[in-house]
């Protein structure tokens, strides 16, 4: 079986030491030829010119296909497309476009007066740009702010019309999950690649109530089997099963990419690809 490229997201350092945590993660990850790593928007647009001074440097110094995140969240257009117009001078052209969560606090997102309304908007005014490769986010389980299943499944059909090249999904947790929405998607006619978003589980009692919130259905074998691992002092070796075993079924049935979210801690979603069959290729280039 062909192994499957990978590609990993980071979110942005807030200080000088998260910094040279960053760049020793990228360095680790690297080295296994990933299509693309990106790196994320915090809440509300929060980090939004740390994001684009983080992949401008990760661009500069390392030679990685760099895919920035984008939200709709509190900015205008104008101030939307110039960093969109700042990420390709910089040698950036590859943006993952996102409505983007609502700053912290608020109940929901709401539109800037003079910002885009929606994702799709987004999307189409970067298409028209056309200097962009475009990746969007896709819901295998029903989005918090979706009607049901079928509703996110439209959505993503809108926002590939719009422009987008393909879609990466939010994590799951069992195969199944992502192969249902695969059909659902093919069924609506929907063409474009979909990459499955894999989280390698650090912590599990931070994972589950991150999924508790986005709206992923958590397996009960998986309470149990963290709960005795963490008594046994287990927890990572049970990780790297529990991811490796979920990324083979799906390899199995014909995935080729895989879009990890790294949490910016490297050595799991590392053991994951080793497990995987997929070994470091390639030499950074020096981090200055």
């Amino acid at each position: 079986m062909p192994l499957p490229s990978v590609s990993f997201e980071f979110f942005p350092p807030r200080n000088l030491e998260a910094s040279f945590n960053l760049f020793e993660i990228v360095q680790t990850l690297g080295t296994y030829k990933p299509r693309f790593v990106s790196v994320t928007y915090g809440a509300g647009g929060t980090t939004r010119e740390i994001t684009r001074d983080a992949v401008a440097t990760l661009r500069k110094h390392t030679g990685l296909n760099v895919a920035a995140h984008l939200t709709c969240v509190d900015a205008t257009r104008e101030e939307t497309l110039a960093i969109a117009d700042q990420f390709a001078i910089a040698g950036v052209t590859e943006i993952v476009a996102l409505r983007g969560d609502p700053p912290k606090g608020a109940s929901g997102f709401v539109p800037h007066p003079e910002g885009f309304t929606s994702s799709v908007e987004l999307i189409e005014a970067l298409s028209d740009d056309g200097r962009f490769t475009i990746r969007v986010g896709a819901y295998p389980e029903k989005h918090p702010d979706a009607l049901d299943n079928d509703a996110d499944v439209d959505w993503l059909k809108r926002k590939l019309d719009a422009g987008a090249d393909e879609a990466i999904t939010q994590f799951f947790f069992e195969a199944e999950t992502f192969l249902r929405f695969r059909d659902r998607c093919a069924k609506a006619g929907i063409t474009s690649p979909i990459i499955p978003g894999i989280l390698p589980i650090e912590n599990w009692k931070g994972v589950r109530n991150f999924a508790t919130r986005c709206g992923a259905s958590i397996p009960p074998i998986l309470d149990d089997a963290f709960t005795k691992a963490a008594r046994d002092d287990r927890e990572h070796l049970l990780a790297t099963a529990q991811a490796t075993e979920l990324c083979s079924e799906l390899l199995d049935e014909g995935v080729d990419s895989l879009h990890f979210y790294t949490l910016n801690k490297p050595d799991l979603t590392r053991d994951v690809c080793h497990a995987l069959g997929i070994q470091p290729e390639i030499s950074l280039q020096n981090v200055a």
